[in-house]
């Protein structure tokens, strides 16, 4: 009864069975993990969490403590029950109501309970082992007798007449129990040498479990600050799509008022027009004397300055009355509001992650003479020709690379470079005291640079001379390049769709860095703004 009680209070109250892995919540209650993360996570879409027992309420998602001594208790508990449990067997002489037996006497072949076994007869020596319902296999199948005695010669149970008569006479023998214990001890030390190995495997799940949990608080919150981001974009999309629409609309507004002021001046001058056209047709009917006595006006229509009121070309905008091609909407104005909006709203959200993007421009002077620069600085070509190029201490002289002018010594960093996809290309950072001569100025060749090197087979990441190819083929020319200075992390991305991570370096930086492209067999790279 005892043992019920005390099973009942290591029921888990959401599952009925015994605490897995137990964790406790701040009201103290306790729960199997597994039962309590999945009643969180419904409580969770819910939005409110409380205890299943209690009800005592938390506002936010509990921390669970894992509740080490419960689970002990638990374990202990387990051990001395599995058999029972497994096997039901029950005290043959409490008939009334079925308690588990603790005991089984192999003489008197009967089980027994805590309360029956106190009063069994200890004077006689009488076999005690764990419950057991079957008794054959505790007898000697030849001679029916209690199975007393071990044989370590054949590995072979045996009962009294085996060794005095049976095939074993004169075998050297033990005490079956002596044995037994002999081999419970055996066993002992080698389950004291797992006892470690199980600690270190729980502890490696508890870490494991912990991470876990940490990264999903983490993605949970990332998906609150995503959605508060898109929440902006859409604030600021809207101010851009406004600000758009204004400066059409201004445009529109001015353009049209002032062809609605030309409008004007043409429907005086044909309104002009059709008074002197009207006075002309009253003359061709009128009789000829009072024609004759009519002053010639054909002298001023055919649209004089005292007819039109003066510089009609100017107000017309041309002999025509056309608008002229500069009364047009400034579509490179809207363009570049549009722009400049997203450009903001662009800055405005790698802003919100910490993330700086540089506007990186090549140094000349570090160029190969193979590498040919582009005006904007932006570019660089492998031209497979040496140029003429000015001597420079700072220039490479046998990699065909260069530096950027800008260097990064802290913060975190994102910029994106093309390949044409042709030849081969490398990109990277690089410390300023990398050598500009000899193999080891190769990006990759020494422990001053980090390289991935892309051609069309594949890519490579190269330091100090070590490589290693990467299992990925390339499918979009343009890569993505994150910096983490303080963190010592250098990753490249691949812009297709999805987007995809191709490798991270990590080291504790020691100089400033310096972007690092190297380009060969026609290949070119440029930086994108």
């Amino acid at each position: 009864m005892a043992s019920a009680e005390l099973r009942d209070e290591l029921n888990c109250s959401i599952c009925l069975s015994l605490y897995t892995d137990p964790v406790s919540l701040r009201c103290g209650h306790n729960f199997c993990r597994s039962c309590i993360v999945s009643v969180l996570d419904a409580q969770e879409a819910a939005g409110g969490y409380s205890c299943p027992d209690c009800r005592a309420e938390y506002p936010e998602r509990p921390a669970l403590e894992k509740n080490r001594k419960l689970r002990n208790i638990v374990e202990r508990f387990s051990s001395t029950q599995p058999d029972m449990e497994e096997t039901r067997i029950f005290c043959t002489y409490c008939t009334k109501s079925p308690v588990p037996a603790v005991r089984t006497c192999l003489q008197c072949e009967t089980s027994l309970c805590n309360d029956h076994l106190t009063a069994h007869n200890k004077t006689v020596d009488h076999i005690l082992i764990d419950p057991t319902r079957p008794f054959g296999n505790t007898k000697c199948s030849l001679h029916k007798k209690i199975l007393e005695y071990y044989c370590p010669q054949d590995a072979a149970c045996l009962c009294v007449s085996c060794c005095l008569v049976g095939e074993h006479r004169g075998h050297q023998v033990e005490l079956l129990h002596e044995t037994s214990e002999k081999k419970k001890k055996k066993l002992r030390k080698y389950l004291d040498e797992l006892n470690p190995q199980k600690v270190d495997i729980q502890t490696r799940v508890q870490n494991l479990q912990d991470h876990k949990r940490k990264i999903q608080e983490k993605a949970s919150d990332e998906r609150k600050n995503i959605s508060k981001i898109f929440m902006d974009i859409k604030k600021q999309l809207k101010m851009a799509e406004k600000k758009a629409l204004s400066e059409v609309s201004r445009q529109e507004e001015k353009i049209v008022s002032q062809i609605s002021d030309l409008i004007r001046k043409l429907e005086i001058q044909e309104d002009e027009l059709n008074k002197k056209m009207h006075h002309l047709e009253m003359c061709l009917v009128t009789d000829p004397i009072r024609l004759l006595e009519e002053s010639d006006i054909t002298e001023c229509s055919h649209g004089g300055d005292e007819d039109t009121g003066g510089d009609g070309d100017e107000d017309t905008g041309g002999d025509d009355g056309e608008v002229s091609n500069e009364e047009d909407l400034d579509e490179v104005l809207i363009s570049l509001t549009l722009h400049r909006s997203m450009r903001d709203i662009v800055t405005n959200v790698m802003s919100e992650f910490g993330v700086h993007v540089p506007d990186i421009l090549l140094d000349v002077d570090t160029a190969h003479r193979r590498v040919k620069i582009s005006e904007d600085l932006k570019t660089a070509t492998d031209s497979e020709e040496k140029q003429e190029k000015p001597e420079s201490p700072e220039r490479f002289t046998r990699s065909v690379q260069v530096l950027s002018g800008c260097v990064f010594s802290s913060g975190q960093h994102y910029w994106e470079v093309e390949w044409n996809q042709i030849g081969e290309f490398g990109s990277g950072l690089s410390y300023p005291s990398i050598e500009r001569e000899g193999r080891q100025s190769g990006i990759g060749f020494n422990d001053k640079s980090w390289c991935l090197d892309m051609y069309n087979g594949g890519y490579e990441v190269w330091h100090n001379t070590n490589v290693l190819t990467l299992s990925e083929n390339p499918t979009c020319p343009t890569l993505g390049v994150f910096l983490d200075y303080e963190a010592g992390r250098l990753s490249f991305y691949e812009l297709c769709d999805p987007i995809r991570h191709l490798h991270t370096f990590t080291a504790s930086f020691t100089e400033p860095l310096h972007v690092v492209f190297y380009v060969n067999g026609g290949a070119s790279v440029t930086i994108r703004s």
